[in-house]
């Protein structure tokens, strides 16, 4: 996948099918434009065109930006589009005197002019331009005069739930990560370096990978105990979460750990991928450290069992 941070250097491909949007998570509604893409792409001997802006929208614009929180980090939804098999991502920095286009200038400058689209697809609820007034009705009348063609893609429906960002964010924030790994398509993860935490786990018998907290926009699902899937070195691993703040031993502040089952290597300073698969229990303080490691002994039985059943 080609990338461009800087749509002045975009080279115009044959027969460009296009979409637009900030694409958080990369969900089942995403994926159903961007496969739809693909398909029209093999059609016409063309090539796809993802453009996708950052910073996020709602934090230039100061949007509930406080408590603003996104499924993917950068770094994960690009990995996402890639792996997908998009051939150019345009990433447009959004600045307020950007969001200030109107939705028809944006279609021009941005889109007809250097893209020269052959197609555009987009979602049910599309919207562009300064207040997002522009919508699928106004790109439906300017097809014609841009000489595009232009497709919206109907929502996407998970057992009668329309799929969307919002819903995953809810769900994640609930802890209910079956559920959004249900609408994603794929399992929610974490990633980051791991480092040497009190060595608690060690010493009861459950050493655990601590790792670095990603982005402060990063959403980290609700505390409690988790069955996961390790991705170390290009491996997987089965394992067993915990986010929180370890009440058992009075840590203030959150933390992000996995033991990974029948593992044995010091891997500190390393990156793990660390994919949420369930939710077994939540956090609890227990009275002491023998009380813990009895229910880890449980939790673990319950973990492995539940990753089976996934398999």
């Amino acid at each position: 996948m080609k990338i461009y941070h800087d749509i002045k250097d975009f080279v115009p491909v044959n027969n460009a099918i296009v979409t637009i949007g900030t694409f958080d998570g990369v969900h089942l509604g995403h994926q159903a434009i961007l496969n739809k893409m693909k398909a029209d792409a093999r059609k016409v001997n063309g090539e796809t065109v993802v453009i996708t802006f950052y910073p996020h929208p709602r934090l230039v614009l100061q949007i509930d930006s406080s408590n603003l929180k996104f499924i993917s980090t950068q770094k994960q939804k690009i990995e996402r589009l890639e792996a997908i098999g998009i051939d150019n991502l345009i990433i447009i920095e959004f600045t307020k005197a950007f969001s200030r286009t109107s939705s028809e200038a944006f279609i021009r400058d941005f889109i007809v002019k250097p893209v020269k689209p052959y197609k555009l697809v987009v979602g049910y609820d599309h919207h562009f331009g300064k207040n997002r007034i522009g919508d699928f009705k106004l790109l439906f009348d300017l097809r014609q005069k841009f000489q595009f063609k232009v497709e919206r893609i109907a929502a996407q429906d998970v057992e009668n739930i329309a799929v969307s960002s919002t819903k995953i964010r809810k769900a994640l924030e609930m802890g209910d990560v079956a559920k959004a790994n249900q609408l994603l398509g794929y399992n929610y993860s974490l990633s980051g370096k791991v480092f040497r935490g009190n060595q608690i786990g060690h010493k009861i018998g459950f050493p655990t990978a601590n790792i670095e907290m990603p982005s402060q926009y990063k959403l980290i699902t609700a505390g409690g105990v988790y069955a996961c899937q390790v991705e170390y070195n290009g491996k997987l691993y089965d394992g067993m979460g915990n986010v929180g703040y370890r009440p058992t031993i009075s840590d203030s502040e959150l933390t992000v750990e996995v033991h990974i089952f029948d593992f044995d290597k010091e891997i500190y300073g390393e990156e793990i991928t660390i994919s949420f698969i369930d939710r077994i229990r939540d956090e609890h303080k227990f009275e002491n450290l023998e009380a813990l490691r009895l229910q880890l002994e449980k939790d673990s039985i319950t973990a492995r069992t539940r990753l089976a059943e996934d398999k």
